[in-house]
């Protein structure tokens, strides 16, 4: 069983989906959690309920990880509370789905960009200067960056950015023992915002290749994979990507 006892974890926009299953599973687990939102004040105290009707302990801050200012703001007060920083899931992330490149607006362009790329770029780069030496940081991706795919271009080139990111602070960061890693989720069945899009058809590929089980992806599983590469037992895994699809090429 992992371990977090002592451990302080951030999750950027984790009020629902896969992030609050993030944040709820680390604090089940023995972390002092930061759960962080945008616009979803509501969901992220009920996250928090739940933290603490299993026993955790965790705090509730607003966050726009569009603005490094935002940011610094979100890591200052994790430290100030709990003392400490050692686990930072970057997981905000906008979608534009079933999309044709020739459609993209410069708006659509500029907004997913500003979040996806940009956003990620630097909660990754403001957690590697104030993560404890043995830490981790873990990027939430997307199934879509590994294969091209109609409708997924604006997307999935904006996840791109941070997923190449992880590859080199892997190695900057490795003489302290931080490890930097990526899970890419395919469609997540009540993740938040893939879940409508997926219903249309088109972006739910998934369908065509018969997953484990016989069901889909959930959050559940995407915290599976972030319990292991947050605790001792992928110490010696970095610079890596995860692909969490139940057996889909991507």
């Amino acid at each position: 069983m992992t371990d977090l006892s002592g451990k302080v974890a951030v999750a950027t926009s984790s009020s629902r989906g896969i992030g609050s299953t993030i944040v709820q599973r680390y604090a089940w687990l023995g972390a002092s959690v930061v759960i962080a939102y945008s616009t979803d004040e509501d969901g992220a105290l009920h996250t928090l309920e739940e933290v603490e009707a299993a026993g955790g302990r965790g705090i509730v801050v607003r966050a726009d990880v569009a603005s490094p200012a935002g940011l610094d703001a979100l890591y200052a007060t994790a430290v100030d509370t709990f003392g400490r920083l050692d686990i930072v899931v970057a997981n905000a992330g906008e979608e534009v789905a079933d999309r044709p490149v020739a459609e993209v607006t410069e708006e659509q362009f500029d907004r997913l960009f500003a979040v996806n790329a940009k956003g990620a770029f630097f909660a990754l780069q403001k957690a590697a200067r104030l993560v404890s030496d043995g830490g981790r940081l873990i990027y939430v991706g997307s199934g879509t960056t590994a294969g091209p795919r109609p409708g997924t271009g604006l997307y999935s080139s904006s996840k791109r950015v941070a997923e190449h990111l992880v590859r080199v602070l892997a190695m900057e960061l490795s003489p302290r023992n931080v490890t930097v890693n990526t899970i890419l989720p395919a469609v997540a069945l009540g993740a938040g915002v893939p879940t409508g899009a997926a219903a249309g058809g088109g972006f739910h590929h998934t369908a065509r290749f018969p997953p484990l089980g016989g069901r889909g992806d959930g959050p559940e599983d995407v915290a599976d994979a972030a319990e292991y590469l947050a605790g001792e037992l992928a110490g010696r895994v970095s610079g890596q990507s995860l692909l969490v699809s139940g057996g889909a090429p991507r």
